[in-house]
């Protein structure tokens, strides 16, 4: 494979590399992390995305890139609005997968004291694991709104705060969501689904803050040195998966009748502007905000467990939600002109810098909250977002560590009561719904997550603002 490096954290595979490149794939890596990534198809993956009809810019790959369906994972891809194609692999089966971190006024020390406690309570109060069931009965009829309202329809309803809307990405709400798009099967697997954390790689953290990198930005987002925070990484459960298998199976006939042709069936697309591509962003946008009402349960769920353990007097506030699995339409100044893109970010963060608009009224100073998980053994970060991703990645960073192991080899020869006797030694407690819960995810599975984000800080995507390590983790 032919790869061009154009500075330590930047390397190019030029479009001439391979018949049917349309632009050039730009991923970011240091030396350790591009050998691991070569091991597998993510740079072709990233190759077959620069094929895509409409593509605008290069085919954009960040450090925690790893194979993912028919799109990298960790890849980024802007379509022209009106020329370009929507693809659903380029969102995933987990739609709006996202992360949201909530400050709390409690120190390391004392909830340390009280830590099993605190984790058995959160875990009975917040259901995991494949097909868990929430403890809300929605209706039908307020599954619907739930669609087409987000995360404002959850706090309306009494489960949550004001100011959470106010510090979502898009206040937790895509415009132009149809739940009438969302097939009933898609709907009967969501409805029980509400404030769920689910299985696989999603988890929910008790943490605290390691070390703050940016005083100025820490102070902005409310974060100091030894305070305990909670992360949350959850999407939209088993609706989100639906609506992508439902549209997947529509997309093989649709792409005869448009005439397109790819190197990667599961690439499957179709032009945005078509009767099928409008179909399918109603009903992506409406399980994005399925999503956004899950994490928001959750939030509601866990200031409960909070209060049950510590008292009325403890405060929970969230700093930022943003989604990491999405097709959004957005506008860039590139090569000297406006584009009007739709942006797929397939495991990616979007990281607007200082004074953008579109970010809460009290971040704008510093620049948009960036959340990165690493792992359960390792640490997580909060960075900022930079005026270069909007020069150079569409206002995109990545988002997480990136996984170095697959499930399967993750589980090889491990046992479960042997890896959380570990990480208790090191004073994280974890449970788990499944024993596969806990191996499949063991830190050694992701990359270093500390060297992807010095990746991200020195090209200048994002910057660092507080390193944070978990004490108390709950897994699928």
């Amino acid at each position: 494979m032919l790869i061009e490096h154009v500075d330590e954290v930047r390397h190019r595979i030029p479009k001439g590399a391979r018949h049917g490149m349309r632009t050039d794939v730009l991923f970011y890596a240091s030396g350790p992390i591009l050998e691991q990534v070569e091991k597998d198809r993510a740079l072709e993956q990233a190759m077959n995305v620069a094929c895509l009809p409409g593509i605008v810019g290069p085919s954009l790959a960040m450090p925690d890139i790893h194979q993912g369906y028919g799109f990298p994972i960790g890849g980024v891809a802007a379509m022209d609005w009106d020329s370009g194609v929507v693809s659903p692999g380029g969102v995933g089966y987990d739609i709006n997968c996202g992360v949201r971190l909530i400050r709390t006024n409690l120190e390391k020390d004392e909830v340390r004291a009280r830590l099993k406690e605190l984790v058995d309570q959160v875990f009975r109060d917040v259901p995991c694991g494949v097909g868990g069931k929430g403890h809300l009965d929605i209706s039908e009829k307020q599954l619907n709104q739930i669609l087409e309202q987000g995360a404002e329809w959850m706090v309306e309803h009494g489960y949550g705060e004001p100011s959470d809307i106010e510090h979502c990405e898009e206040r937790g709400c895509l415009a132009a969501a149809s739940a009438g798009e969302v097939s009933a099967r898609a709907k009967e697997r969501g409805r029980p689904q509400i404030g769920t954390l689910g299985s696989g790689n999603h988890f929910l953290e008790i943490q605290f803050v390691h070390r703050v990198h940016d005083e100025e930005a820490a102070r902005c987002y409310g974060l100091e040195e030894g305070q305990v925070v909670v992360l949350i990484h959850s999407g939209s459960r088993g609706l989100g998966h639906q609506v992508c298998t439902d549209f997947l199976a529509q997309m093989g006939a649709a792409m005869k009748k448009y005439g397109i042709t790819l190197p990667d069936r599961q690439l499957a697309c179709v032009p945005i502007q078509s009767p099928e591509g409008q179909s399918y962003l109603k009903a992506m946008r409406a399980a994005a905000n399925f999503a956004w009402a899950n994490r928001q349960a959750m939030l509601h769920f866990v200031r409960g467990s909070f209060q049950k353990v510590f008292g009325k007097h403890v405060r929970l506030g969230l700093i930022y939600d943003v989604c990491h699995n999405i097709a959004k339409r957005e506008k860039y100044e590139y090569n000297g002109r406006t584009v009007d893109v739709l942006v797929h970010r397939k495991g990616a963060t979007r990281a607007f810098p200082p004074r953008h608009p579109e970010i809460p009224a009290d971040y704008r100073p510093v620049g948009q909250p960036v959340l990165i998980p690493g792992s359960m053994g390792t640490a997580s970060w909060v960075l900022a977002g930079c005026e270069g991703a909007m020069k150079e990645s569409f206002g995109s960073v990545c988002h997480g560590a990136g996984r170095l192991l697959s499930r399967h080899a993750a589980k090889h020869g491990r046992d479960a009561r042997a890896v959380q006797r570990q990480l208790e030694e090191r004073g994280i407690l974890v449970r788990s719904e499944t024993r596969d819960g806990i191996i499949e995810e063991v830190p050694e599975a992701y990359k270093d997550v500390d060297e992807v984000i010095e990746v991200v800080h020195q090209a200048g995507l994002a910057r660092k603002v507080a390193r944070l390590r978990p004490m108390g983790v709950i897994k699928g």
